[in-house]
């Protein structure tokens, strides 16, 4: 039997994956930073629920321990904890840029780093990164958020270089608008007392930003299951776009050039 290790499995996406994987048959470790609240997946036969913050690395060495002492070995991680910072860039500080990062790019690489010799004393493994849509493509107020997503989608392009020497692969999934609590816990709203100017600008981009999310958005389940493909499909592919019409939107990308693209983004967002 596999086992899956996923980071920020207390709600969303992460959740949707850590059930998703057990329906399967899988041993889950179910990861999170207050497992305490936990109820459903506590209550799971083959899933551990396990404490652990990305930018504690002491905290991430005790859980892979755990997991590892639990159930044998570690198949795939998912790294999947994150959270997102929006806003006008002007109007948000240096403390919040920084934490964004911490978690959502040096994160990663904590969590990523710690795992990778146990993959390698193994001779397999697979970490799957969530990147997002907006790894590839920007919109107004995500400037922070997307910058992380960017960066993390430039550290997987070159770790999988480095790492398939000792048959580790390494993978990418680009959700785009789903249906998670981003809106609500997973989310930081810069205040935007401390950049008055853009007021009438983040009125008129929220709205739509809104309506465009409504219109597109795609239930946590799709990415859960998008997860498991990238992980049980064979395939040395590298992303997996999916959710909320990420694919169409790449496709227009591609097709209507940089130029063409951003101003049909300004049609829409602004």
């Amino acid at each position: 039997m596999k086992t899956v290790f996923i980071t920020g499995a207390s709600s969303g996406i992460g959740k949707a994956a850590a059930l998703y994987f057990h329906s399967k048959g899988w041993n889950v470790a179910a990861t999170m930073r207050n497992p305490v609240k936990e109820k459903e997946l506590k209550g799971l036969e083959n899933v551990k629920v396990l404490k652990l913050d990305v930018t504690d690395p002491s905290s991430i060495e005790n859980a892979i321990d755990n997991a590892v002492a639990a159930f044998g070995r570690i198949d795939v991680l998912i790294n999947n904890a994150g959270y997102g910072v929006t806003g006008p860039f002007e109007a948000t500080t240096p403390t919040q840029l920084r934490d964004q990062f911490e978690v959502n790019v040096f994160g990663v690489m904590n969590v990523t780093k710690a795992i990778l010799p146990y993959f390698r004393a193994q001779e397999s493994g697979m970490i799957i990164n969530i990147s997002s849509l907006g790894g590839r493509v920007s919109v107004p107020l995500y400037s922070l958020y997307f910058s992380t997503k960017f960066a993390i989608e430039g550290f997987t392009e070159t770790l999988r270089y480095e790492v398939r020497p000792f048959n580790i692969t390494v993978k990418l999934i680009e959700p785009g608008a789903t249906r998670t609590d981003f809106a609500g816990r997973s989310q930081v709203v810069a205040d935007a007392s401390l950049a008055p100017d853009y007021k009438p600008y983040i009125e008129k981009v929220k709205a739509k930003t809104r309506k465009a999310a409504d219109r597109n958005n795609s239930s946590v389940d799709v990415v859960a299951k998008t997860i498991f493909k990238a992980a049980t499909d064979g395939k040395q592919k590298l992303r997996y776009p999916c959710a909320g019409g990420a694919k169409t939107v790449l496709i227009l990308r591609r097709i209507l050039g940089y130029r063409l693209f951003t101003f049909l983004v300004r049609k829409i967002m602004e």
